[in-house]
Parts: C-alpha cells; sequence; structure tokens
C-alpha cells in the first residue's frame, strides 16, 4: 500500500456498485489526480474484487465518462427543488423584485459547493483538463455542464433578463472563478462566508437586471 493510497468508500445506502466505482474514481482523481486514476486502483480503494471496474467501464474512456456523469449527479444535489427560487407574477411587475431569492439561492448553491464537498471541485478540475485532450470526452464533459446552464438560462428568463444567455454564462463564470480560487487558488485557505457570495450575486444581478 502506498502512502497516498486512497481509502475504500462505502457506497452510501441503496447505493449501486455503478455509484461506488465512480464515487472512488472521483476521489482518486482528487486525491491522486489523472495519473493516479486506473482500473486496479479504483478496485483497490472501493475493496472491489479485481476486475470489477474493468466488468463495468471496459476502457479508460468509459470509466472518465462515468466520473463526469457521477460528478454532474452529486453536483446537482446542492441544492434541492424546494429550495429553488419561484420567480413572482412576472418581470413587469414592479413591485416584485426577484433579485433577493435568486441570490440567495445561488449563494447557498455556491457555498456547499466549497464547503461540503471541496475534493469534487479538485476532480472536475482534472477532468476539464483531461477533456481538453480527448475530443470524446470533452464532447460528453460540455453536454453534463449544460445540464446546469440551460436551467440557469431559463431561470434568468423568467425573473426578466433581456439577455439570459450570455447573463447565465457570465453568472456560471463568476461561479466557477470562485471555486477555482478556493479550490487551488489564491484564496484556498480562506472560504468566503455565504453572506459575502450572496452580495456578489446581488450585484450581478441588480447590474444585468437593472434593478
Amino acid at each position: 500500500m502506498t502512502a497516498d493510497h486512497t481509502p475504500a468508500r462505502a457506497p452510501a445506502p441503496g447505493g449501486s456498485r455503478a455509484e461506488l466505482i465512480a464515487d472512488t474514481a472521483l476521489a482518486l482523481l482528487a486525491g491522486r489526480g489523472m495519473r493516479g486514476l486506473t482500473h486496479r486502483a479504483v478496485d483497490e480503494a472501493a475493496g472491489l474484487p479485481p476486475g470489477s471496474t474493468s466488468n463495468h467501464a471496459r476502457t479508460r474512456a468509459a470509466l472518465l465518462k462515468a466520473a463526469v456523469r457521477r460528478l454532474a449527479e452529486r453536483e446537482a444535489r446542492v441544492l434541492g427543488p424546494g429550495e429553488m427560487p419561484t420567480p413572482g407574477d412576472g418581470p413587469g411587475d414592479p413591485a416584485i423584485d426577484p433579485v433577493p431569492p435568486l441570490a440567495d439561492a445561488l449563494a447557498l448553491a455556491l457555498h456547499r459547493s466549497l464547503t461540503q464537498a471541496p475534493e469534487l471541485l479538485i476532480a472536475r478540475y482534472e477532468l476539464a483538463l483531461e477533456a481538453t485532450r480527448r475530443p470524446e470526452l470533452r464532447e460528453f464533459y460540455d453536454a453534463a455542464g449544460r445540464g446546469f446552464r440551460e436551467p440557469l438560462e431559463a431561470l434568468m428568463t423568467a425573473v426578466g433578463s433581456a439577455e439570459a444567455r450570455r447573463h447565465a454564462q457570465s453568472l456560471v463564470a463568476w461561479c466557477e472563478g470562485q471555486m477555482f480560487s478556493c479550490a487551488a487558488g489564491a484564496d484556498h485557505a480562506a472560504m468566503p462566508q455565504r453572506a459575502a457570495l450572496r452580495a456578489g450575486f446581488e450585484e450581478l444581478l441588480r447590474g444585468m437586471l437593472g434593478r
């Protein structure tokens, strides 16, 4: 056993072997980097019989895709359906200000991403960089990303954005900057408070929506 051996991860209640394999792959990416991710390493770290990971994902590309899919699933859980903001009667009603609930929801989701599962951020950057070298993974990674951008674009449309796509892209870029800075950049030792994130989102949203 090497010094950087990633401990086995028990599957969540009701979790499948496929989820265990993908979760372990993400843990290895975060702990050892792309070079540390092999089928054998996943078997060992997950406590599975030799060959289990190969049976689930025959090739390295298949294993990476499984990791991207699982990453998207886990990241999507940072905000529950009941925590999503509900637009008011419509952007035409001046009495309704959609900014506070939207800023609250976005700040909550980002803060949870930064504090509850920081290893997922490292794994995501490993996968993003690998996608620049693997066209088949690039397409898969981008498709997973659209699962986040398109709902945000729809939400921006609902709250009255005149350029919902551009505004959604700007919000995502701001979030990405915060996540990289906290996961691997200059702010890795100083996690921002939720209130500070909310203030940043509110400033952005008020500029975008003209409120």
